[in-house]
């Protein structure tokens, strides 16, 4: 039996026996525990590792675009030196200077050196999508294997409530409910995975929309607590992009602002310029605000700066993967206990 679910039992049942018409409920969520947790291990390390190779291949695909600009670079400086001389037909001699065959030969290891360049490229290029497309059914079959247990788990966990409910104390209620408030956070946890998959399969849906309208029916949406107040710009723009994405974008920004603002008014301040290329956002609270060494910490898969059991530590990543998709960027500025501003820019299509 699962460690954990030995160590409830043992707390909160006066009998450490398991009654005989609680076994088969004990014995599937025992099966649950294990099933769940070995296979959200996998993924964690399946993306663990793919995160690697991907890291690896754009380093790799930088090294050969300096390569490449070099190559560039020696070809100019060769049609400068053309450029020095006279080659009209009316003066054929100047040509001997620069020893014809000798240039001709120059001129055409650089061409094959391109083109070798680029044929790498591609390679390299088409084993990146290959590898994301992997990823992406990977965690798809993965986080199906864990929704499964954990429907059982809720499932279970609810007619235990119903047909015991004279059975358990106090104390055995809280328990019930702590176990399906973890379900729903597993759950979330699992959403949030499958999200940040997804992501590139959208990246074709471009189309106008109204961030004025999106962030509106947004935060009717979203639980904003009573204490917590939310300013935004008069009229945001209407950009091109993916509806969707951008509900993502915004909506996990304007939670974690939430989450981590521990003033007796919280403020959030929602607002954009419009520059040359770009149309800039920021989304700035009044919360507990972040260290600067983990400003690049917190847009990591998995990372968290506080054990929040609301925070699924993916959110941010998804974030700054939407950016990127984007062509943008996005960064912060902080101050503890001032709060927190984050700015990403999204490039105008």
């Amino acid at each position: 039996m699962n460690s954990l679910l030995r160590r409830q039992i043992r707390k909160y049942l006066k009998d450490s026996t398991i009654p005989f018409e609680l076994k088969s409920f004990f014995d599937a969520v025992n099966r649950s525990y294990d099933n769940h947790d070995e296979q959200f291990i996998m993924l964690q390390r399946a993306m663990s590792i793919s995160s690697d190779e991907l890291s690896a291949a754009n380093e790799k695909l930088k090294i050969e675009a300096q390569e490449q600009k070099k190559l560039i670079n020696k070809l100019k400086n060769v049609v400068n030196t053309l450029k020095a001389y006279d080659l009209s037909e009316n003066n054929q001699t100047d040509i001997t200077k620069l020893s014809g065959l000798n240039l001709v030969n120059f001129l055409d290891s650089q061409t094959k050196d391109i083109v070798e360049i680029n044929r790498q490229r591609e390679k390299v290029l088409n084993k990146l999508a290959q590898q994301n497309q992997e990823l992406s059914d990977y965690a798809h079959m993965v986080s199906h294997d864990l929704k499964s247990p954990l429907r059982s788990i809720d499932t279970l966990t609810l007619w235990l409530k119903e047909d015991y409910e004279n059975v358990f104390d106090a104390k055995g209620q809280r328990n019930l409910l702590l176990i399906r408030n973890n379900v729903e956070k597993m759950d979330a946890l699992i959403n949030g995975i499958l999200d940040y998959s997804t992501i590139n399969e959208n990246d074709s849906e471009y189309y106008e929309v109204d961030l004025n309208k999106l962030i509106n029916e947004l935060l009717k949406m979203m639980h904003i607590p009573s204490h917590i107040s939310i300013i935004k710009s008069e009229k945001l723009p209407t950009i091109k992009g993916n509806k969707h994405l951008f509900q993502q974008l915004f909506q996990n920004i304007i939670d974690n602002a939430i989450k981590y603002n521990d003033k007796e008014k919280g403020i959030i301040e929602i607002g954009f310029e419009n520059k040359n290329d770009f149309w800039e956002f920021y989304i700035k609270d009044n919360g507990k605000g972040i260290e600067k060494i983990y400003f690049n910490k917190i847009f990591q898969t998995f990372q968290k700066l506080q054990n929040n059991t609301e925070s699924s530590g993916i959110g941010l990543s998804i974030v700054k993967k939407i950016v990127n998709l984007f062509g943008g960027t996005i960064w912060l500025k902080s101050e503890i206990n001032k709060g927190t501003t984050f700015h990403f820019t999204i490039k105008k299509q």
